[in-house]
């Protein structure tokens, strides 16, 4: 008898586990005002040995123009985790931008998006895609051989060992600080380049007439993050900075920032200074951040999102996940709509503020 009762109720998990995977996901609509277009680039970086990168470009558009964009359109379905049951199947996912839509008319701030380390850009579509709805061209890049996978001209790419070292957990060890410093000096000059050439990376149409190089934000995830505070104190023109969840690292870290940034956690982040430290690696996250606020001359917020984990800054919050990978995967107990929704409104709040 329990044999029989037990094998009902695993037979009715796993039903809802199939269900649920085949549920459809409606991203959130974006908070701005402008339609949302999105053009998918490959581009070559000429001045460091040819470098290619994949780079995915949100912008405000025109109304009606375009068509609906495919969440993760052809190698990139190769995002998801790859389980037969227990996440949310990419193709369920309804994206809200428009693929190749007409750019409406003005000329819009620049704002570079990077991924936390083993992520790619599309894996942030809720973040772009709000941002570019209230008036950003918002430059996605990947860092080849960082990232788990990308696409060079339809190709999928995995990561490196140098790309993506082994071991590197992000804490203030030798170890890890001597991989950062390397690896920093790659996704800046990545970070940089997609800056630089904003305007004339669409494929179907240029952006140049509406793009305005000298309002930039550089904006990132975890290692993406640390990138992000990194790439703006390089760029003299760079007028704010957002740093989600990311270790500091670099000089940007030490010698801090004389633009506005955003330094925005995990619940318990010791990079936000809201955790109660419980190891040598916790109190020297916690020592770097106040380092990092003493050294800016540009103003400093600090925030933590409540029941959060460290990958809620990403799209992953939005699917579902079958017990217990929610977990596993560092997402929190937060809805992750809400999350993602809030997420936007506080780094939107910031490069506006600064003027961007």
């Amino acid at each position: 008898m329990a044999l029989a009762l037990a094998g009902a109720v695993l037979s009715a998990y796993a039903g809802l586990v199939a269900w649920r995977s085949e549920t459809a996901v409606d991203l959130p609509h974006p908070a701005g005002g402008y339609p949302v277009g999105r053009v998918e680039d490959t581009a070559t970086d000429a001045g460091r040995g040819g470098r290619q990168l994949s780079i995915w470009t949100w912008y405000p558009a025109v109304a009606g123009t375009g068509k609906v964009a495919a969440y993760a359109p052809g190698p990139w379905r190769a995002l998801a985790i790859g389980l037969h049951l227990g996440e949310t199947k990419l193709d369920r996912v309804h994206d809200a931008a428009r693929e190749r839509a007409t750019p409406a008319p003005g000329r819009f701030p620049v704002v570079v998006l990077l991924p936390g380390l083993g992520f790619a850009a599309p894996q942030y579509a809720v973040l772009a895609e709000d941002l570019a709805s209230r008036g950003y061209v918002v430059v996605g890049v990947t860092p080849t051989g960082s990232a788990n996978l990308t696409v060079l001209g339809g190709r999928p790419v995995g990561p490196t060992a140098e790309g993506n070292p082994s071991g590197f957990a992000g804490e203030q060890t030798a170890h890890d600080r001597a991989i950062a410093q390397r690896l920093l000096a790659v996704w800046v000059g990545d970070a940089r380049f997609a800056a630089d050439t904003a305007a004339s990376l669409t494929e179907s149409s240029t952006l140049a007439a509406n793009v305005d190089r000298s309002r930039l934000a550089y904006v990132g995830h975890s290692f993406g993050g640390t990138t992000a505070l990194q790439a703006c104190h390089d760029d003299s023109a760079c007028k704010a900075a957002v740093n989600l969840d990311g270790a500091l690292f670099g000089s940007a870290a030490t010698g801090g920032l004389h633009v506005p940034t955003l330094l925005l956690g995990h619940d318990g982040s010791c990079i936000t200074g809201d955790c109660r430290p419980a190891s040598a690696a916790d109190r020297a996250d916690v020592a770097a951040a106040e380092g990092y606020v003493a050294a800016s001359t540009g103003p400093v917020r600090w925030a933590t999102l409540p029941r959060t984990g460290h990958l809620n800054f990403t799209d992953d919050g939005m699917y579902y996940w079958a017990w217990p990978l929610r977990a596993l995967l560092g997402l929190g107990s937060a809805d992750g709509r809400r999350v993602l929704v809030r997420t936007g409104a506080l780094v939107a709040g910031t490069v506006h503020d600064a003027g961007v």
